[in-house]
């Protein structure tokens, strides 16, 4: 659990100094330096330089000692540091999130979903669906989203999460076409979860076991890339229906801490549709 408590004190320095050593003088504009560069990317003083600010507030900025900088401070960062929508959100999320109080610190999120919630996993059949917790715990599905995850309705319920079972199942390297892709995309939305509940147990639990458990998970890790998943793109080979590429979209659900909607889908009458509607027929326990 020491990575999550570095998380929790030292988020926007290990953000800003990742983002700076990605960052070449070059891309920053500045003159080509002659002989080695003893520092991966940008130095702080060239971030100062270039965001307007002094390399003393800038260093405090690093060392999370400057509370709660102004936006055009961080706009300027962002801009140095050519930070994405998703980065510079991230960024201002850190450097503005509040300190809980030990008590709510502690608070486990709630897992109940509302009526309507669960009611809309069967209006969207046959796409297949399923609810996530912040923490990517699956919390519902359809027939359909259940059987697209194999093996995982052999977990325990509470156990049931989608990073865990990206890293830690036998059957999701075989299941994903894009594994890669879908472990470096797990691991950027579980920063950005991280980022914008800074003290959630739930977050910080997913995240402390797979650093430990998973060698890959936890390099990918230290890369400290931050995205918001919304939509895109999985390859599957699905022991059951064979070959398929289902696009998707999660959708946030209104008065929840953080829940989403996944949904699958594919053009109708093609082939990676047929193959999706035979997910039907795969025997799968339904979630409680």
């Amino acid at each position: 659990m020491d990575h999550v408590e570095i998380e929790k004190t030292g988020g926007l320095g290990e953000f800003l100094r990742a983002r700076r050593a990605r960052v070449t003088p070059e891309q920053a504009g500045l003159p080509a330096t002659i002989g080695r560069r003893r520092t991966t990317g940008l130095r702080r003083e060239e971030v100062a330089l270039l965001a307007g600010v002094s390399i003393e507030y800038y260093r405090r900025l690093e060392q999370g000692k400057q509370h709660r900088p102004g936006a055009a401070v961080l706009d300027a960062v962002a801009r140095v540091l050519r930070l994405d929508e998703d980065e510079r959100r991230h960024l201002f999320a850190l450097a503005r999130a509040p300190r809980s109080t030990p008590s709510q610190a502690g608070t486990a999120p709630s897992r109940l979903l509302r009526q309507d919630v669960l009611r809309l996993l069967d209006i969207v059949d046959p796409c297949p669906a399923y609810v996530l917790s912040r923490a990517n715990d699956l919390l519902a599905a359809n027939p359909r989203g259940l059987r697209l995850l194999p093996g995982i309705e052999e977990w325990p319920n509470r156990h049931r999460n989608t990073a865990r079972y990206t890293f830690l199942h036998p059957a999701a390297r075989g299941l994903y076409g894009n594994w890669e892709d879908v472990a470096a995309a797990t691991v950027a939305h579980l920063r950005a979860s991280a980022g914008r509940y800074p003290d959630a147990p739930d977050v910080a639990g997913v995240i402390g076991e797979l650093v430990v458990k998973s060698e890959e998970f936890a390099a990918l890790w230290q890369r400290y890339e931050v995205r918001h998943r919304t939509n895109g793109r999985k390859h599957f080979t699905h022991p059951a229906t064979g070959t398929m590429t289902l696009s998707y979209e999660a959708y946030e659900i209104a008065r929840t801490d953080g829940h989403r909607l996944i949904v699958y889908q594919a053009e109708p009458g093609s082939p990676d549709h047929d193959a999706m509607l035979l997910l039907g027929h795969v025997e799968a326990a339904r979630p409680r």
